[in-house]
């Protein structure tokens, strides 16, 4: 009888998908495949400006890390943004750089500055498709570039790790976009 229902238990959990998280209303996947790597949801929270919800930024890796050293340590990782609103490219541009400008230093940002001109030119060149509320925008990083998409279709790929790191402490910075979405991403 033991046998039996040990058997049934590992049935059923071989056949049940494994549930993904619910943020603000949007469903994340657990886990995503990103060059061929499965990578796992390190954690998710919501991105407000005043008394608006602007997207949910999550964060997966090859295995969870609580800390900025350990997710610039992980590759391939991906930052992913589901937005609650719709966004005009100059909105989205502008908090990307700003964010960038808030935590990295001069150096580093003269640094990254031919690929953060080229981030730009990615989210700006179809100046008619703007983000709209309930598209996804992904910026992956593998083979030591970041491929940035929108609705899984790739918009472009920005070579440098050292891009990529400073692009991941707009989030996980010591000047976060914000530190409750910082703690959240990083699973706390």
């Amino acid at each position: 009888m033991k046998r039996r229902v040990a058997c049934l238990a590992l049935a059923l959990s071989l056949g049940t998908p494994a549930f993904a998280a619910e943020v603000a209303g949007v469903t994340l996947a657990d886990s995503v495949s990103v060059g061929g790597q499965t990578l796992v949801l390190n954690g998710a929270g919501v991105r407000d400006k005043w008394f608006f919800r602007i997207y949910v930024g999550s964060l997966y890796l090859p295995q969870k890390v609580g800390d900025l050293a350990g997710v610039l340590a992980k590759g391939p990782r991906r930052i992913q943004m589901n937005l609650l609103r719709d966004l005009t490219a100059d909105q989205l541009v502008g908090a990307l750089v700003g964010g960038l400008n808030d935590n990295n230093s001069s150096a580093d940002m003269a640094a990254v500055k031919a690929p953060m001109d080229e981030l730009v030119g990615i989210l700006t060149r179809f100046k008619d498709v703007d983000a709209k509320q309930n598209d996804v925008l992904t910026m992956d990083f593998v083979d030591g570039g970041t491929k940035v998409a929108i609705n899984g279709e790739v918009r472009g790929v920005i070579p440098g790790a050292a891009f990529n790191s400073a692009l991941t402490r707009i989030w996980l910075g010591d000047k976060p976009a914000q530190r409750n979405l910082r703690k959240a991403m990083l699973g706390g």
